[in-house]
């Protein structure tokens, strides 16, 4: 069956499965015909049991184990009640210092900011955490592509430099020496988009989109 119908009988939207794909979640046959994907009912039934996961709020690289025999799914489930339970215990501490705060009755200007952040500070050193634990680290996404891409263009540059200098040592055919620097230059440039592409994706909290159904 299509995508298209996939995501009427899953309740996901193209997007994210096509999200599951790329994370090597999901692997559906190709129509040699067309190329276009054929998702067989053991696709549909897999995307049932990763949507069930993930509004679980299993992660995805322990989907991925479960899957690949790394990890049962009792192990995994039992892992996932020690991590709620210990986020419960966070949320129960934040309650009790918003609490707190809405006892005081003060206004925003009048906040005693230092006093309550001291006490979250105690807390955190106690081992809770104040801060959303999905929330994902942009700068070091887009630092990783950055890198990525500027390692490839390196690369590239040298070769051109490389046949810049033989062709002053030997000089060769224009043609020859176009077809040696033309492409690579070409790459320079889908390089260049793809990571003004992936720099979108990230700005959009691609794994947020992921868990939204």
């Amino acid at each position: 069956m299509r995508i298209n119908e996939v995501e009427q009988l899953v309740g996901i939207t193209k997007k994210n499965i096509r999200f599951y794909e790329n994370q090597g979640l999901l692997h559906p046959d190709r129509n040699m015909a067309n190329g276009y994907r054929e998702y067989s009912d053991q696709d549909v039934d897999l995307l049932m049991k990763i949507k069930l996961l993930r509004k679980l709020a299993i992660p995805i690289e322990e989907i991925r184990n479960i899957l690949e025999s790394r990890l049962t799914l009792e192990d995994c489930l039992n892992r996932h009640q020690i991590y709620l339970n210990h986020e419960r215990k966070n949320l129960e501490r934040i309650q009790e210092v918003c609490e707190m705060m809405a006892r005081e009755s003060v206004s925003f200007e009048e906040m005693a900011t230092n006093l309550y952040l001291n006490q979250l500070d105690e807390l955190e050193r106690g081992g809770n955490r104040f801060m959303n634990v999905v929330k994902i680290d942009v700068s070091k996404k887009k630092r990783g592509a950055a890198i990525a891409a500027a390692v490839m263009i390196t690369l590239i540059i040298l070769w051109d430099a490389l046949f810049f200098v033989l062709n002053i040592l030997d000089p060769m055919p224009t043609l020859i020496l176009l077809l040696m620097i033309v492409p690579p230059t070409i790459i320079i440039i889908g390089v260049l988009l793809a990571l003004r592409e992936r720099m979108r994706e990230i700005d959009k909290g691609e794994e947020d989109e992921a868990v939204n159904y």
